[in-house]
């Protein structure tokens, strides 16, 4: 996950004021705070059966989940190589479903993947909202009846946020008892889940009226104290 950028915080909707979100001394870790509560989910259960951690052959790590069968969603940045100005090729990007202390329920490698259109990430702040990869796999990872629907995200609503962060990054761990704080002026939803860097890619899920979770959108930013965005997810 990167940290968010100050035109990103000012262009909040909702009942916080700029202070509120960017008052808070740096640290070690954006996103997480003083009050973190985050914890250890079990990710051979529902609705935690569509997460996976997207691996890189040169070392790097993220969150992904499963959309489809064979198709997964992780935050573009993720895939990108500054030293190079390019993506990695695909064949160097693998995903381990269910993943915790080593071992993992299904693995499978990424042939291809799409780019969102009007994502760019030598500007990741201004494109933040297209923050997104699809990767397509060489097999399924997860059953249908697993997959969740997509949902609105409401201000108030509750949410949860659970990936592989850099300081917990061998078990699913984070956030189940947050919520949806407001939405950006450019699309980014505002979250006060605690989540960091290795969180990036991670489902923002939502309850909807009727009690379901349901993935609202990919988390792509941190800001400064407990919290981020995350960029909606097309549906």
């Amino acid at each position: 996950m990167k940290r968010a950028a100050g035109l990103l915080i000012i262009c909040l909707l909702g009942g916080e004021s700029v202070g509120e979100i960017c008052a808070a001394p740096a640290m070690a870790l954006p996103g997480l705070g003083s009050d973190s509560h985050r914890l250890v989910v079990d990710v051979n259960a529902a609705p935690w059966l569509i997460l996976g951690r997207v691996q890189t052959s040169l070392g790097g790590r993220c969150t992904g989940f499963a959309v489809a069968p064979s198709v997964m969603v992780t935050a573009a940045h993720c895939l990108w190589l500054p030293a190079t100005r390019h993506y990695i090729a695909p064949q160097d990007a693998h995903v381990l479903m269910g993943y915790a202390m080593g071992r993992y329920r299904v693995h499978a490698q990424v042939t291809h993947f799409v780019i969102a259109p009007g994502y760019d990430p030598e500007n990741e702040g201004g494109t933040a909202p297209e923050d997104r990869a699809t990767l397509v796999l060489d097999r399924a990872v997860v059953k249908p009846q697993d997959l969740l629907p997509y949902a609105d995200a409401r201000m108030g609503a509750a949410a949860m946020l659970v990936g592989y962060p850099q300081d917990r990054a061998e078990v699913p761990y984070g956030d189940t008892a947050c919520q949806i704080n407001g939405l950006a002026v450019n699309r980014l939803i505002h979250h006060d889940c605690a989540a960091t860097h290795g969180d990036s890619g991670s489902p923002l899920l939502v309850r909807q009226p009727d009690g379901v979770w349901g993935i609202a959108g990919i988390d792509v930013l941190a800001t400064a104290e407990r919290g981020g965005f995350a960029a909606p997810l097309p549906h």
